[in-house]
C-alpha cells in the first residue's frame, strides 16, 4: 500500500512539473511557437513518455483545472438540495478568490487564463473539459436526461459567472469592486436555476 502511494505520488509530481514546464515556456514564447519535444526536452524526458501523461498538447496546460473536472459533482452528490449547494460552493469561491471562479488578480493567474482563453485550440478543448465536468454532474444528478439537462444548465451558469469576473478583472478593473458584483451576479444565477430546476430538490434524501 506504501509502495503504490509513493508511486502514485511520483506520478502525479511528474504530472505537475512537466505541466508547470510547458505552461512557463508557452507562457514565455506562445502556445503555437513551442513544440512538444521542446517540452519534453526542457523537463528532461522524452517525446513518447510526454505522450504517455499527455495525450495531446492542449493537456499540458488544461491539466492545472483538471482537478475541477469532477468539482461539482462532488459537491452535489447526495445533497438534498444540490443546486443550493453547488451556489454555497460557488460562493464560497468567490469569497476566497478561486481562480477558477475568475475573481483573482494574481499576475501569473490572469497570464494563465489570457493563454487558456487566448488560444482557439485550447478553448476547444476546455470545451471537453466542460463536457466531461458535465457528465460527472449529471450522474450525480440521478443519469437522466432531466438531470443532463440540469447539468449542462448549472455548468453552463458556473462557466459563465467565472469568464465575466476574468473579463472585468482582466480589462483593468480592481477585484474589490468585481467582488460585490460577482456576488450579486451568481446569487441571481443561482436563484434561476433553482426556479428552474424545482425537481432536483429533495432528490439526495
Amino acid at each position: 500500500m506504501g509502495e503504490m502511494g509513493l508511486r502514485e505520488r511520483k506520478k502525479q509530481r511528474m504530472y505537475q512539473d512537466v505541466s508547470d514546464i510547458a505552461v512557463r515556456l508557452f507562457l514565455e514564447r506562445g502556445f503555437d511557437a513551442v513544440s512538444v519535444a521542446e517540452v519534453a526536452a526542457a523537463a528532461g524526458i522524452s517525446k513518447p513518455t510526454l505522450f504517455r501523461y499527455f495525450p495531446a498538447k492542449e493537456d499540458l496546460v488544461l491539466h492545472r483545472i483538471a482537478d475541477h473536472e469532477t468539482e461539482a459533482a462532488r459537491v452535489a452528490d447526495g445533497e438534498a438540495d444540490p443546486v443550493d449547494a453547488l451556489r454555497r460552493h460557488f460562493l464560497a469561491g468567490l469569497e476566497r478568490r478561486d481562480p477558477v471562479t475568475g475573481l483573482n488578480d494574481h499576475p501569473g493567474v490572469l497570464a494563465f487564463h489570457r493563454l487558456l482563453y487566448g488560444t482557439p485550440s485550447l478553448v476547444a478543448r476546455a470545451y471537453a473539459h466542460q463536457e466531461r465536468s458535465e457528465a460527472a454532474l449529471a450522474e450525480a444528478l440521478g443519469g437522466d436526461l432531466a438531470a443532463r439537462l440540469a447539468a449542462a444548465q448549472i455548468i453552463a451558469v458556473q462557466r459563465v459567472l467565472a469568464l465575466e469576473n476574468w473579463r472585468r478583472i482582466a480589462a483593468g478593473e480592481p477585484v474589490a469592486e468585481v467582488a460585490p458584483d460577482a456576488v450579486a451576479a451568481a446569487e441571481r444565477a443561482f436563484r434561476r436555476l433553482a426556479e428552474g430546476l424545482p425537481e432536483l430538490r429533495g432528490q439526495g434524501m
